[in-house]
């Protein structure tokens, strides 16, 4: 399988070469020899970028050291066409004015609401352009994650679904790597749905069961940096926010978006219907793996069939080559052989004369 113009690379290097093209499925030798020269014969980030470019994702070759404070979240598709966005929306209690006189009040007071809104938003958006948003530093997110599960355990007990004890982007890629829908909720610690969500929906028994059996599950409070930035990432408009997303396309996903106050049956019924809708998208990845690991497999036995067929040719030389040197230290072994007797019965025909 090695190529002529292979013949110059070292024996680590076409080493590199044969479990390059065997990891990425690549049968042209010569563009695997260009990628793995362009990372430097690092085959570990050669891999990973040829991946990441094929799946849309950003390189991961000579990222500068800046860049790495930000920690930039993985691409994912957040709005494609045959998303299903549900948004429950809270009804006003006792805020519906009644009668006549309670209209009247209600319409007398609306251009002062107005107001009285616009100014808040005016003082905010100042407050925010000369006080930048904490969150927005990112410091320690694995730690952010942790702080969560913690706190949530405090207020709402152990019995809740499994939280993914690591990064967003992490569970995103151990998500893709195992095929498997990912569950995201970002916790609102302040909106008035938010502990009503987690005692009755969230916590409940079967929502749990339902949950580690169908999904990877990742949580955050979006009040610290992580869960902030998931959440400029995912847009959500409201809480308690969830959000499904699989790889479909050959690019991680958010297939639905579930917005407000849930019920656990009405939650289970609509993760239910969009899993069952993209649960295809799975079995068709599922089915392109298999179909990879088994070239991967057929080109690992051909490159084991060539290595063997190839010592079997070095061993045939390196026998014809000893074979012919013992010939030719035979033939003159004879030839100084047959010397010696002539000198021999030269010297005798000398010393009779």
């Amino acid at each position: 399988m090695a190529e002529g113009n292979n013949t110059d690379l070292s024996s680590l290097q076409t080493e590199k070469l044969l479990q390059f093209q065997d990891l990425t499925g690549i049968d042209d030798m010569s563009r695997c020899r260009a990628i793995l020269e362009q990372h430097n014969w690092d085959i570990e980030v050669a891999v990973q970028d040829t991946l990441n470019e094929a799946e849309g994702l950003p390189s991961a070759f000579n990222q500068a050291p800046a860049n790495r404070n930000a920690d930039n979240l993985p691409v994912v598709n957040t709005g494609p066409s045959y998303q299903r966005v549900i948004t429950v929306m809270r009804q006003p209690q006792g805020l519906q004015p009644q009668g006549l006189v309670g209209w009247t009040f209600y319409i007398f007071l609306l251009p002062f609401r107005f107001v009285y809104s616009t100014l808040l938003d005016l003082i905010r958006f100042t407050f925010r352009l000369f006080r930048p948003d904490p969150r927005r530093a990112l410091t320690d997110p694995v730690g952010d994650v942790m702080r969560f599960i913690k706190n949530f355990e405090e207020a709402y007990g152990s019995f809740h679904p499994t939280f993914y004890r690591g990064t967003y982007s992490q569970a995103l890629t151990d998500a893709k790597k195992e095929l498997k829908f990912m569950l995201v909720y970002l916790h609102g610690d302040d909106h008035q749905d938010t502990d009503d969500f987690c005692r009755r929906t969230l916590c409940d028994p079967e929502v749990v069961q339902f949950v580690n059996q169908r999904s990877l599950f990742w949580a955050c409070s979006v009040s610290t940096s992580e869960g902030y930035r998931v959440s400029q990432a995912l847009q959500e408009n409201t809480y308690p926010f969830l959000a499904l997303i699989v790889l479909r396309d050959a690019r991680m996903t958010v297939v639905a978006r579930i917005e407000g106050m849930v019920e656990k049956r009405f939650l289970m019924d609509k993760l239910n219907l969009v899993i069952t809708d993209n649960e295809a998208s799975l079995m068709l990845a599922r089915a392109d793996r298999q179909n990879r690991d088994l070239n991967q497999s057929i080109r690992q036995e051909q490159d084991v069939a060539y290595q063997e067929s190839l010592r079997a040719d070095q061993e045939k030389v390196r026998r014809k080559k000893e074979e012919h040197e013992r010939q030719e230290k035979e033939q003159e072994e004879e030839r100084n052989k047959i010397i010696e007797e002539e000198l021999h019965r030269e010297v005798i025909g000398y010393m009779v004369c």
